[in-house]
């Protein structure tokens, strides 16, 4: 199940963006082939930036989260669009680390580890947005709640979870970010904080909702988790739906793509590559899907560099 609502208090004190992703991760955890841990720690990631993704102003704008730790993860890196298509992967899908002793639950932080977190926001401007931010925990909801208070100076909490079953597949997972609006009152953002104080997991809830969907739609199960969430709330402070949003997994990769990333090796690389190997096979880092170029497309595409070059030393000659 994929869905994703917005919604906001009456008192127009702060706004919602809650998520269930459970079909997303799942999705996720096949096309990476994830161990527990790394199908947890990739989860956040996608689920956090794809409600990022939705608070974008634009459905075409974009925006890139990476973290970066030295923790046995590696990268973690997912994009995502205002139209709520993610995609994302993790350097190392293969971690095997024991189960925190604090808990017994999956230990996200020590697969992160110490590191930064960096936002890309690409919103049609000449230059993207970049923020970055020294990583906090590397639970990643902790990190990206720290990141919209140091970089975007905004007050903001995100809630994210995956919960896996024995098998090893997702059994839920979903995320909220709250955050609050201008000119807010004092007792909505008191009430609410003491709300949040005694959450239960989000990935919980998800799947006590999930469990017997029935005939219910997506959206009618989004609404119980927005209610259930905010029931103990005072009257005039409910939070209500005001939007319901698509949010799944996509990769949009494609011929046209690979062959850009072909060219920036550069028209001596490519003769190169086209004379000793007579062909290239490049992959997906996203979707793990196989692109094959042989001596002939190679060809082209050298002499598409080549023209580029001639196009450019043009121009440079004009300018002088």
């Amino acid at each position: 199940m994929n869905k994703a609502v917005i919604g906001m208090d009456k008192s127009g004190s702060f706004r919602v963006y809650l998520a269930i992703t459970t079909d997303l991760v799942e999705e996720a955890r096949k096309v990476h082939g994830t161990t527990p841990v790394a199908t947890a720690a990739l989860g956040r990631v996608l689920t956090g930036t794809g409600l990022m993704g939705l608070m974008l102003k634009n459905e075409k704008y974009k925006l890139t989260v990476q973290f970066k730790g030295d923790g046995p993860a590696g990268e973690i890196l997912a994009t995502a669009s205002g139209l709520g298509r993610v995609k994302g992967y993790i350097s190392n899908p293969n971690i095997d680390l024991p189960l925190r002793k604090s808990d017994n639950k999956l230990d996200v932080g020590a697969a992160v580890g110490n590191g930064t977190l960096t936002v890309i926001k690409d919103q049609g401007l000449k230059e993207p947005y970049v923020g970055r931010i020294n990583l906090v925990s590397g639970e990643i909801a902790e990190d990206l709640t720290a990141y919209f208070f140091l970089s975007e100076q905004q007050s903001t909490s995100v809630a994210l979870g995956v919960k896996i079953d024995v098998d090893g597949t997702v059994l839920a997972s979903g995320g909220m970010i709250i955050q609050v609006l201008p000119d807010a009152l004092d007792e909505a953002i008191d009430a609410l904080d003491a709300l949040l104080q005694k959450m239960p997991p989000i990935s919980s809830l998800v799947e006590e909702l999930t469990e017997n969907i029935g005939l219910k739609t997506e959206e009618t199960v989004c609404k119980e988790l927005l209610d259930k969430i905010f029931e103990s709330l005072p009257e005039e402070y409910e939070v209500e739906a005001m939007e319901y949003r698509d949010i799944k997994w996509e990769c949009d990769c494609s011929v046209a793509r690979l062959e850009q990333v072909l060219l920036t090796l550069g028209e001596e690389e490519l003769r190169n590559i086209a004379e000793e190997d007579k062909q290239a096979e490049l992959t997906c880092q996203f979707c793990t899907k196989k692109y094959h170029f042989d001596k002939e497309h190679l060809d082209m595409l050298i002499r598409v560099a080549v023209r580029s070059r001639e196009i450019k030393e043009q121009r440079n000659k004009q300018k002088e």
